[in-house]
């Protein structure tokens, strides 16, 4: 009797193992995920949450399925998010705008610094200052001694008042001693339809958006606003380069989740997405997409890394008076 129940248990903690060994490295859930994302299908940011979502969803072994939920500045998905139960089960992919600019020019229903933790990052989009094809100046240093000769009679497009694209502008405004003009507008691409055209002459752009209308000669690049070259546009200068650090500007593309998963589950997810982010498969789509590679940071740096960012932005839109929406 005794011998059989011993073998009955070493039969049970067998099959235990057994099923845990089956189980990828990467694995935090044997349960399919919900991978929420602010934005409309079709978009880049949406892209790149499938490209994520494959990658995961071979790593992990388990279906991670896209669910797009725009709207409200990113809210609309934070709140699905934040309402979904606190089991790891439910991620949201999206860009760091949402979290570190958004909440200063848009009243929104989440505290980015409190409601939500940054879990991992994927790929990175830094500005690069475009041009108008018509535009006479050829470089940098040529656009400042255009737009001074033209002063107060020149504008800059950006992709919505208190983004990045505002702000890099009235820094260089500042900065320079320009008089470019703002023209918001709603997303990138009617923006860059506007500068292509040569109805504005100049725009801080993402990389993303903009590395093929340059490679084409639809646009003319005159710097990055980075504190490195980018491996993208290797020969454009950066503007720390050229003198003005403070222009050093990007957003990344990553991973989020509720503040209320609990930590350990949180640093598993960590790693799955780390594990993608450093796979060189998945750098190479994010490169051919217009992406730079993300750092391999630790949960902790990305954290500040927003923090930093929400504070830097949050000086911004009070030092030039930017008006909540």
């Amino acid at each position: 009797m005794t011998a059989n129940l011993k073998a009955i248990g070493c039969q049970v903690l067998m099959g235990i193992l057994g099923g845990l060994i089956a189980l990828p490295a990467t694995a935090w859930t044997d349960k399919p995920v919900r991978i929420l994302v602010p934005a409309p299908a079709g978009g880049t940011m949406d892209v790149i949450a499938r490209m994520l979502a494959d990658q995961l969803a071979a790593d992990v072994g388990q279906p991670m399925i896209i669910d797009n939920r725009p709207g409200a500045g990113g809210g609309i998905a934070i709140q699905a998010m934040r309402s979904a139960p606190a089991d790891g089960l439910t991620l949201m992919v999206t860009a760091s705008n949402v979290l570190t600019e958004i909440p200063h020019v848009m009243k929104t229903s989440f505290d980015p610094l409190k409601d939500v933790r940054p879990i991992g990052i994927i790929a990175r989009s830094s500005l690069v200052m475009v041009g108008a094809p018509n535009v006479p100046a050829k470089d940098f240093q040529s656009f400042v001694s255009y737009a001074k000769k033209n002063h107060g009679n020149l504008s800059y497009a950006s992709y919505s008042t208190g983004t990045i694209s505002h702000y890099a502008g009235m820094i260089l405004n500042q900065k320079l001693g320009l008089d470019l003009q703002h023209v918001p507008f709603q997303g990138s691409p009617p923006a860059l339809a506007q500068v292509m055209g040569g109805q504005i002459p100049l725009m801080f752009d993402g990389i993303a958006t903009s590395r093929n209308l340059i490679a084409a000669g639809k646009l003319q690049p005159y710097a990055v606003a980075t504190k490195s070259r980018l491996s993208q546009l290797p020969d454009v200068p950066t503007l720390t380069e050229l003198g003005y650090p403070e222009l050093n500007f990007s957003n990344w593309l990553g991973v989020v989740v509720s503040s209320a998963v609990p930590t350990d589950v949180q640093e598993k997810i960590h790693n799955a997405v780390r594990n993608v982010a450093n796979n060189p498969k998945f750098r190479g789509r994010m490169f051919a997409t217009g992406f730079e590679s993300a750092e391999d940071w630790s949960q902790q740096q990305l954290i500040q890394s927003v923090k930093n960012d929400f504070e830097r932005n949050a000086t911004i839109v009070k030092q030039f008076g930017i008006q909540l929406n």
